[in-house]
């Protein structure tokens, strides 16, 4: 084995190729055909799209294991361990797993060089295969039409939202983002977009590829009753489902997309309304409107682009209280910053700016220029961390207050860690 620790193939796999991001297939499908894995004996569920992905794909993981499946779940980024994105029905794969995967990959890429994340993706397919699950779930990781992702052809697929991030490698507009984020779908296969409002690209590209495309709004929706909520099709209705146990009201969007991906494949992975109450009442995702606890609550958001950004400012005026809002926020340079903090300046009383490092990284003393920028009166205060800005803020609040932590996964799992050094549910 070329390494003996998770940390160091980790630490190899981000120089083996000379560009971090290098969009394309042909590395991935040459690897893939070398590990006899170009067409798995498992069922593969496509999530794609610029927001909502991984609560799609949280979703479709609690409502097929609620129904008995064997399911892999592949997403990304992780925020605290790279163990977090490969999970067998629920269980994050151990090092010794990944290693071993890792190890395979190698053997059998010869002079292939493979970015960090397509090496990741066909370690994922390779220990799905060794666990013989029923079903992969795959999250997308950037775009879709390249991403190694799509390599593997799926027997549905599922495109949550199509907005603007990032543009360098996927076009200025969202009919461009539209036509990379199609690109997961196939010919005569569900296609599923939760996008009311899809751009014209996508509705073309689909057409065009002779996928089976359904669009929220037109082909299926949701509408509350009481405490419940119904899903209705052209050709079905589903009453008196539990609320998502996700918060906001965009997960309402998001199930029902999910529920129409089921709904087309009931032939070949039957899920029962039992099944769909479960999984809708026990799915899981970190760092999405994530509330913890405490005399001064904290809220946990990855936004990090114009559309999450409007999402959680919605959030955060449903969720009314007596105190200030005070935001910690770090954000890469690379960023819509100023969109993102025009989004949310009406709802935040006083921000905490905090500096990212890496090659993307932006300082607090520029991050706080932009912001100004969009928020001419806005409070601010720069620290150097996401850690020192958490604490800062902390210390600036008082009981009935609320923090916000938002920007980047990179801005969460800083917070996310230091709860986890503490020992206890809140911070």
């Amino acid at each position: 084995m070329r390494f003996s620790t998770l940390e160091a193939w980790l630490h190899w796999q981000e120089q083996l190729h000379p560009n971090p991001i290098d969009l394309g297939l042909d590395r991935v499908r040459r690897v893939l055909k070398s590990m006899q894995l170009e067409q798995p004996a498992f069922r593969v569920l496509t999530v794609g799209g610029t927001n909502g992905k991984g609560s799609c794909a949280a979703f479709l993981d609690a409502i097929l294991r609620a129904q008995g499946f064997k399911v892999g779940a592949y997403t990304s980024p992780h925020l605290l361990h790279y163990n977090e994105r490969i999970c067998i029905n629920g269980v994050e794969a151990t090092d010794i797993e990944l290693c071993a995967a890792f190890e395979n990959v190698d053997a059998a890429r010869g002079d292939v060089s493979l970015t960090y994340f397509e090496f990741g993706t066909l370690a994922a397919l390779d220990i799905f295969r060794s666990h013989k699950i029923d079903v992969a779930v795959l999250e997308v990781g950037m775009g879709g039409r390249l991403d190694a992702v799509n390599a593997v052809d799926s027997d549905a697929a599922l495109v949550a939202s199509i907005g603007l991030d990032h543009q360098e490698w996927l076009g200025d507009d969202r009919d461009s983002i539209g036509y990379e984020k199609a690109g997961i779908y196939r010919g005569q296969r569900p296609a599923i977009c939760g996008d009311r409002d899809p751009p014209p690209r996508l509705l073309a590209t689909a057409r065009q590829l002779g996928a089976e495309l359904e669009v929220l709004g037109r082909d299926f929706d949701w509408q509350m009753s009481g405490d419940t909520w119904c899903w209705h099709s052209q050709a079905r209705e589903i009453k008196q489902l539990p609320p998502p146990a996700l918060p906001g009201r965009i997960q309402f969007d998001n199930a029902s997309s999910v529920l129409a991906l089921l709904q087309s494949l009931r032939s070949v992975l039957p899920v029962g309304e039992a099944g769909l109450r479960e999984g809708l009442q026990t799915a899981r995702i970190s760092a999405r409107f994530q509330r913890l606890p405490g005399e001064v609550e904290c809220i946990l958001d990855v936004a990090h682009n114009p559309d999450a950004a409007r999402v959680l400012a919605t959030n955060l005026a449903m969720h009314r209280m007596t105190g200030k809002t005070v935001a910690v926020v770090g954000m890469f340079r690379d960023k819509a910053v100023e969109e993102v903090v025009r989004a949310l300046a009406s709802r935040v009383d006083r921000w905490f700016v905090a500096g990212l490092g890496g090659l993307r990284g932006q300082s607090a003393a520029d991050l706080a220029r932009r912001i100004q920028v969009a928020a001419p009166d806005a409070k601010l205060t720069e620290c150097p961390t996401v850690a020192d800005a958490f604490q800062a803020a902390r210390s600036a609040s008082v009981t009935g207050d609320r923090i916000v932590v938002f920007g980047s996964f990179q801005t969460v799992s800083a917070i996310l860690r230091l709860r986890q050094e503490s020992g206890t549910n809140c911070i």
